[in-house]
Parts: structure tokens; C-alpha cells; sequence
């Protein structure tokens, strides 16, 4: 979290840095950054209209190389699911098969208990049976007239009406038992067979149902293939059409922003001490990517007559210092940045030029905060605080200790900066000329 929040508060740039300003996204980001809301914008409306037409894109891509696919898959399905139509299975139906199949493969058996069982609870016959012993005891307890009898008498009424029902049931059973016979076993157990081939295939015969349910949408949509890749090519030449509108404005925009920026830094580059030096922005046809079609290069002329050749060839380490200084000065005015931290920035230069980009620190001060590392007393001079930070050690343990110079103190440390030595009468006469160089203010 403390990275991703740094990452727009605070800038630093060291010797690193001034390498990545060698890379073309890093040039595209800085001339972005200057064009501001202009081409943040354009650049926004641009990502939107690429990550659409790459959805349509990706999606009619994967329709039309997996056709071949998609209709071999449809072609299963709609077999699979005739086969499962054919069958018409319902919820629960293999177990209820299973258990008619194991009847009527007993049937003989099951009707001689039946029918056993219901001679007991009510003859046909006359013969003594549940029902009329029952009836016979009810109707005695009936005569006793005594009223716990009467009670029981009722009781044993309503077990002969409980007899009587299951004798009916019995009835209902050998019925049925007697309306079976070999053929239904054989419906029953081809029906089965179908039932199981369902399973084996499908797993259960809730998965095959299931499967009867939802395939069917699938299947349609494997179906709709053909219009859909018309439907969606349609929409692809739409939003390529939208996306090449939105890609044109964001060239324009950047190109209307490389021209300024080109100007401003070339103007921040002669305040450097490089005269003479010009810079242009150019913006190119590039590859197509999330971040546009724009190919963005620094060039550098650094006289006059000599061609313009990228930074990353025709600029020396001092000259790439001062390159990414004017650009930060000029961004800094419509893309300000709280804190900017410079390691060593004025490697490879000294003199005038080290005068002039304390200048162009000081300048950049006046909008942020400005953490400059460096061993030039040019560059020193301009800043408001000077800290000096030493190492020392006692051969055991490296300490580092920071301490605020000023007055007197500052005036030696940039007399050592300047000849090696803070005793110098000459050196201490120059630190004292570099401070009076400072803005008023500073």
C-alpha cells in the first residue's frame, strides 16, 4: 500500500532513473504526464474502446478456431440427448423398477403368503378366521353389560375393522399378482436395462435427468454458432472503428502536447548551459497496445547541424543529468509531484552547467519538495537546508550520522566540496560567492 501511494507522491531519480528515460514507455509516460487532462482523456477514452474491442475480439476468435470443436460437441449432445428422450426416465424410477422386478420373480411365492395371510384375517370358506373370533368376542363382552367390558368390546370393534381393511389389501395384492405374469417381467426388466445404460453413461439417473434439463440450452447455443460469429464480427468492425477514432485523437492529442513539450524543455535546456541543444518529441506510428499506437522518442540535437538522435544514443551521462531535469521542471508545472529526490543528478558535469541546475532545483523547489544528494557545492549552494551525512567507524561498527549545516559550517563543507580543503581561504571566498548566487527567499 505504502508503494502504490508513494508512487504519486514522491519521484526519485538517481542514476537509474536517468537509464530508464532511455525506454520508450518511460518517454511516452513523461510526454503523458505533461499533456495533463488533455491527453489523460484521450487516453482513457482510447483503453476503454481497446479492452472492448479485444473482448469482441477474443471472443470471436475463440468461436471461430474451436468451430470444428463446438460442433462435434453439439453433434454428441443432441445424440446424447435423444437417447435420453427415447428412455423418458422419471426421478427414482430405477429403485421402483428394481423393486417391481424383485415380485414378480417371487410372485408364486408372494401369492401363496398373501393368500395364506388373508384366509386368516377373513375366509372365503367359512372357515374360523380373525375376523369372526373377533366379532364372536365383541359380541359377548357386548351382552355382559358391564361397562369396562363395553369399553374393550369397542376396542375389539375397531381391530376388526383394522382386520377387515388389511384383508382388502391382501385382496388388491393377489389381484394384482393375478394380472401379472412372464411378459410384464420381461417389460419390467428391459425397461431396467434402458434405466442402467442411463447410469453407466451418465453416472445416476438424476445426472441423466439433469442433464435432459440443462443440455438443451447448451445445445441451442452450440446451434446459434453460425449467427453469432455474424453477429459478432458485426460488432468487432464496430468497435474497431470506434477504437481507430479514439486511437487518432489520442495522436493528435500527444502530438499537440510533444510540440510544447519539445519548446519548454528545449528552453529549460539552454538555461542548463547547453545553448546550443535541442530536443524534440516525436510521436510515430507503433505497435498497437493497451497504451495506444503511439511510438514516443526524445531526440537530441545537441548542436547546431548535427542530426537529432535518440537520448539513449546521443546523450552523455551529463547531458541525460540535465535532459531529465528540464523535463521534471516542465512536467512539474502541469503535473506536479509533492517530492522529488535527486541522486547525484549532476553526475558528469561541473562548472557553469552545475550552476545552472542548482538553478533549475531551486526553480523546481518553488512547487515541491526538492531532496538533492550531491558533491557539488554549484548545486549545494541553491538549497535552503544542507545536511551532511558521515560515515565513520571503530573498526568494528559502521555508524552513518546526519548533521544540519549552517553559517560557517556550511561555508567549510562547500569550501571542501570545492578544493578538498575547509580551510582554504581562496575555497571558503568561492562557497561564500556560490551562496550569494541563491534567489532571494532561499
Amino acid at each position: 500500500m505504502l508503494a502504490d501511494l508513494a508512487e504519486h507522491l514522491v519521484a526519485v531519480h538517481g542514476q537509474s532513473e536517468q537509464l530508464r528515460l532511455k525506454s520508450a514507455a518511460a518517454q511516452r509516460d513523461a510526454l503523458d504526464r505533461f499533456g495533463g487532462e488533455t491527453v489523460g482523456a484521450a487516453l482513457s477514452a482510447y483503453r476503454e474502446a481497446f479492452e472492448a474491442w479485444r473482448a469482441v475480439d477474443r471472443e470471436l476468435t475463440t468461436l471461430t478456431t474451436e468451430r470444428d470443436a463446438r460442433a462435434a460437441e453439439a453433434d454428441a449432445l443432441r445424440q446424447t440427448l435423444a437417447e435420453i428422450e427415447q428412455v423418458a426416465p422419471e426421478p427414482g424410477e430405477d429403485e421402483a423398477l428394481a423393486e417391481r422386478a424383485e415380485r414378480l420373480a417371487n410372485a408364486e411365492e408372494l401369492r401363496a403368503a398373501a393368500a395364506l395371510a388373508r384366509e386368516g384375517l377373513s375366509s372365503e370358506e367359512g372357515a374360523p378366521d380373525v375376523s369372526s373370533i373377533l366379532a364372536e368376542a365383541r359380541r359377548a363382552l357386548e351382552r355382559a353389560g358391564d361397562a369396562t367390558l363395553t369399553g374393550i368390546a369397542e376396542q375389539l370393534a375397531d381391530l376388526g375393522y383394522r382386520v377387515a381393511d388389511l384383508a382388502v389389501e391382501l385382496s388388491g395384492f393377489l389381484a394384482d399378482l393375478d394380472e401379472t405374469g412372464p411378459q410384464e417381467l420381461a417389460a419390467v426388466e428391459e425397461r431396467r436395462a434402458a434405466v442402467a445404460s442411463l447410469v453407466r453413461v451418465h453416472g445416476s439417473l438424476d445426472a441423466a435427468i439433469a442433464l435432459l434439463e440443462t443440455g438443451s440450452s447448451r445445445l441451442a447455443e452450440l446451434d446459434d454458432d453460425g449467427d453469432r460469429i455474424e453477429r459478432l464480427a458485426a460488432q468487432r468492425d464496430e468497435a474497431r472503428a470506434d477504437l481507430d477514432a479514439r486511437a487518432a485523437a489520442l495522436t493528435a492529442a500527444r502530438t499537440e502536447a510533444a510540440a510544447r513539450l519539445s519548446e519548454a524543455v528545449t528552453d529549460e535546456l539552454h538555461a542548463l548551459a547547453m545553448p546550443d541543444a535541442t530536443l524534440t518529441v516525436a510521436v510515430s506510428q507503433g505497435a498497437e497496445s493497451a497504451h495506444g499506437r503511439d511510438e514516443v522518442s526524445f531526440l537530441l540535437a545537441p548542436h547546431p547541424g548535427a542530426e537529432p538522435r535518440p537520448v539513449a544514443r546521443g546523450a552523455s551521462g551529463g547531458e541525460l543529468s540535465r535532459v531529465m531535469l528540464a523535463i521534471e521542471v516542465v512536467i512539474a508545472g502541469t503535473d506536479p509531484v509533492p517530492t522529488f529526490v535527486f541522486d547525484e543528478v549532476d553526475a558528469g558535469i561541473g562548472g557553469a552547467a552545475a550552476i545552472e541546475v542548482g538553478r533549475r532545483l531551486a526553480k523546481l523547489a518553488e512547487t515541491s519538495q526538492v531532496i538533492a544528494v550531491t558533491h557539488l557545492a554549484q548545486v549545494a549552494a541553491f538549497a535552503n537546508n544542507h545536511l551532511s551525512v558521515v560515515k565513520a567507524s571503530d573498526g568494528t561498527v559502521t555508524t552513518s550520522s546526519v548533521r544540519v549545516l549552517d553559517g560557517a559550517d556550511r561555508e567549510a563543507e562547500m569550501a571542501r566540496l570545492l578544493s578538498g580543503m575547509s580551510d582554504s581561504d581562496a575555497a571558503l571566498t568561492h562557497a561564500r560567492e556560490l551562496l550569494q548566487l541563491r534567489p532571494v527567499g532561499v
